[in-house]
């Protein structure tokens, strides 16, 4: 059986608290960011892509486990490198 590309993606623990450290020092609230999120990965990619409020949420929060390429997207906000935005 093949398996589903969801299947073999890398899951992270990003450092939440990096993560809301840095939009606060850019003074964006949360939807702000989403919309910079969508935007620099439209730029980088072409696809018109972002994450939910919601879902900012939980990793700014709770370090929630997200997938490696969203991980990257948020970095691509951010313009940062991923490593940066990794739990230790």
């Amino acid at each position: 059986m093949a398996r589903t590309n969801e299947e073999t993606q890398e899951w992270v623990s990003p450092d939440g608290l990096s993560i809301r450290r840095f939009r606060h020092a850019r003074k964006w609230s949360p939807r702000e960011f989403v919309t910079a999120i969508g935007r620099a990965h439209h730029i980088a990619t072409g696809l018109t892509e972002t994450i939910s409020p919601n879902l900012l949420q939980h990793i700014e929060e709770k370090n929630e486990r997200i997938p490696y390429k969203t991980l990257c997207m948020i970095a691509r906000g951010l313009d940062c490198d991923p490593t940066d935005l990794m739990a230790e």
